[in-house]
C-alpha cells in the first residue's frame, strides 16, 4: 500500500503530504547530526548504567517506608553518573517539573535570602511558587525575595544588569533552560556556563540551579558539566523516555540534593523513605531509551520549523538554526488558528483522537491554555503534544513524538487543519512546494 493512501484515510491530503515531502528532502544533513548526538547520549546512558551495576534485583517493586530500596538508590547513582554531579534524587514522589522546582528552591533557600533570575521572567507556573503573584506557601510567604534582570531586546544577557542585582542576600540564582510560554530562543549548555561562570565570578558561594526541562539530552553536554549546582526535570518530559508514568529528578552537589530530600520527605529522614511502587522498569528503561526519543521529537521540531516558516509563520528557532530543546515555538497570529493547529495535533494522536481541544482556565497560568495531548501518559509532553496560552502573539509551542515518525504525522495534520480552516490556502502551499523542489 502506498503511504498516501494510509495518510489519505488518517485524513491527510495528497498536496499537505507532497509538500512536506518537499521540506524534508531538504533535511537529511540536519537529522544526521541528530542522530550523531543520540548516539553520543546512548553510549553515555549506556555507561551509567554499566559502572552502577544494573541487574534485574533493580526492578523490584517497594511498598510503605521503602527502606533499603536498592532499584530506587542505584538509579538515583544511575542519573548522578548520566549528569556528572555527587548526588541525585529520583523519585515517583516528585509529581512534576514544576513540583521538582519548587523542592529545589524550598529546600535550599532560607528567610532573609533572595532567590535571583537572570534571565527574565521565569515560567507561569513557577509565578506562584516564588510569590510573583500571590499564593499561600510561596517563597515569598515565607520570607524569601526575588530579583530579576531581564535579557536584552536581542535575547542576550545582560551583564552589567545582573551584576548590579547580586547583592549580599543573593543565595541562589535560577536559570530556565528553555523557553516556556516565551518567544525568546532557548540557551545552549555553552552559553548557560559562560552565565554559571560569570554568576559565581561576582559571588563565589551563590548557588545555581538550572531547570533542565524539555532540554535533557539534546546536546551531548548537560548544564551540571559546566557548573550548574542543581539540574532539575520532569520524568514526563526527556529523561523518562516517554515510559516514565510519573516523577522528576534533581541532580548537584551532595549538600544541594540532600536539603532537597529532606524537603520532599522530612528533615531526619531524607532519601531513606519513599517506596519505589513497582516503577522502576520504567525509569530504568524510559532512561535507556531517552536519547533516542529526544532524537525523534528534535527531528519533528526541525521539520515543524522548515514547514512554517516556508509558509510565512513567525518560528523560534528559526528553521536553520541550532537546537537546544525539542519546543518548537509557531506564531499563529489568531486564537482559531492556534486551535487550527492543536486540532491537528489531537488528531493524529493514538489516544483520545476523536477529541476536540478547547481552550480552558488552567491552574498556575493568568490565562486561557488551549492543550492538545493524546499521550498514554497524561500530560506527558515528551509525546506528541502542543499547547499554549490563548493570547497575543498567540504563539503554540509543539514538542515531542515518540517517534519521528509520529512527529510528522502530527505536524502535517496540524497543517492540514489549517489548510481545512482556510487559513493556509491551497494555493500557497501548492507554490511553497514548487519552490522547494526548485531549491
Amino acid at each position: 500500500m502506498e503511504l498516501e493512501t494510509i495518510y489519505e484515510a488518517l485524513g491527510l491530503s495528497r498536496p499537505v503530504y507532497a509538500y512536506g515531502e518537499a521540506v524534508l528532502r531538504g533535511l537529511r544533513e540536519r537529522f544526521d547530526a541528530v542522530d550523531r548526538t543520540a548516539e553520543y547520549n546512548q553510549a553515555k546512558v549506556l555507561a551509567a548504567m554499566q559502572a552502577n551495576r544494573v541487574n534485574a534485583t533493580h526492578f523490584a517493586a517497594t511498598t510503605g517506608y521503602g527502606y533499603d530500596d536498592a532499584g530506587r538508590d542505584n538509579l538515583e547513582r544511575v542519573y548522578a553518573s548520566v549528569f556528572h554531579t555527587e548526588a541525585a534524587l529520583v523519585r515517583p514522589q516528585i509529581t512534576c517539573g514544576t513540583h521538582a522546582l519548587a523542592v529545589a528552591l524550598s529546600a535550599n533557600l532560607l528567610p532573609g535570602d533572595e532567590l535571583l533570575s537572570p534571565v527574565g521572567a521565569p515560567y507561569d507556573t513557577l509565578e506562584e511558587v516564588i510569590g510573583i503573584r500571590e499564593s499561600r506557601c510561596s517563597l515569598k510567604e515565607y520570607g524569601v525575595s526575588y530579583a530579576q534582570a531581564d535579557l536584552k531586546p536581542d535575547g542576550s544577557f545582560d551583564y552589567d544588569a545582573i551584576r548590579e542585582k547580586i547583592g549580599p542576600r543573593t543565595r541562589l540564582i535560577t536559570i530556565q533552560r528553555s523557553k516556556g510560554y516565551a518567544t525568546r530562543p532557548t540557551f545552549s549548555v555553552a552559553r548557560i556556563g559562560e552565565l554559571i561562570a560569570f554568576c559565581k565570578g561576582v559571588k563565589p558561594d551563590v548557588k545555581v540551579m538550572v531547570d533542565n526541562c524539555y532540554g535533557e539530552f539534546v546536546e551531548p553536554v548537560e548544564p551540571s558539566d559546566l557548573g550548574a549546582d542543581m539540574v532539575v526535570g520532569s520524568l514526563i518530559k526527556n529523561p523518562g523516555g516517554g515510559l516514565a508514568p510519573i516523577g522528576g529528578y534533581i541532580c548537584g552537589t551532595r549538600a544541594c540534593v540532600e536539603r532537597c530530600a529532606y524537603r520532599l520527605s522530612a528533615p531526619g529522614l531524607g532519601q531513606e523513605v519513599g517506596a519505589n511502587l513497582g516503577l522502576m522498569p520504567a525509569f530504568y528503561q524510559g532512561l535507556f531509551l531517552a536519547p533516542t526519543v529526544v532524537a525523534g521529537a528534535l527531528k519533528g521540531a526541525v521539520f515543524a520549523a522548515n514547514v512554517y516558516e516556508r509558509l510565512g509563520f513567525p518560528c523560534v528557532p528559526g528553521g536553520a538554526e541550532e537546537r537546544h530543546d525539542i519546543i518548537q515555538a509557531v506564531t499563529l497570529g489568531s486564537r482559531e488558528a492556534m486551535a487550527a493547529f492543536c486540532r491537528g495535533i489531537q488528531a493524529a494522536a493514538p489516544v483520545d483522537s476523536y477529541v476536540t481541544p478547547e481552550p480552558w482556565a488552567m491552574p498556575g497560568y493568568d490565562s486561557e491554555v488551549i492543550m492538545a495531548a493524546g499521550a498514554f501518559v497524561q500530560g506527558s509532553s515528551i509525546e506528541l503534544s502542543a499547547d499554549g496560552p490563548i493570547r497575543p502573539p498567540y504563539a503554540v509551542y509543539f514538542q515531542g513524538g515518540l517517534t519521528w515518525q509520529h512527529a510528522k504525522l502530527g505536524i502535517l495534520m496540524s497543517l492540514q487543519k489549517l489548510v481545512e480552516a482556510g487559513i493556509v490556502p491551497l494555493r500557497s502551499l501548492e507554490r511553497a512546494a514548487a519552490e522547494e523542489e526548485e531549491r
